[in-house]
């Protein structure tokens, strides 16, 4: 019975002094927040950098009339009715360059509501 408590005490030491519970892999784990505004015929911030394989919370806020963000290669998606707020979490898992568009028909410039998304290693 005493070996085994000796292991046990060992054993849970390699996994402290692994980093398996130190505060920075826990760190890791916690989703970038990111506020953005859309309003005709815009997005602001109008591009986003993001780090590949860190989860990210996209905050959708609408300043006049309903809204989306559709970034189809990252497989993203969120509307936002008049005035309000939604969120969409997602985790990179490519890099390179994307774009987003405006998903929710907005009036005349519409077609022209762009977003770009940076994802970097």
């Amino acid at each position: 019975m005493h070996r085994k408590n000796i292991q046990l005490v060992l054993l849970t030491g390699v996994l402290v002094t692994s980093g398996l519970f130190s505060p920075t892999a826990r760190a890791e784990a916690t989703p970038q927040r990111i506020e953005v505004t859309a309003k005709r015929f815009t997005f602001d911030p109008g591009e986003i950098t993001l780090k590949k394989g860190q989860p990210v919370v996209l905050v959708l806020k609408s300043a006049d009339v309903g809204h989306g963000i559709r970034i189809r290669e990252l497989n993203v998606e969120v509307k936002v009715g008049k005035g309000g707020t939604a969120e969409v979490h997602f985790t990179p898992d490519k890099t390179g360059d994307f774009v987003g568009h405006c998903s929710v028909f907005c009036g005349s410039g519409h077609g022209s509501m762009a977003f770009k998304v940076h994802v970097v290693d």
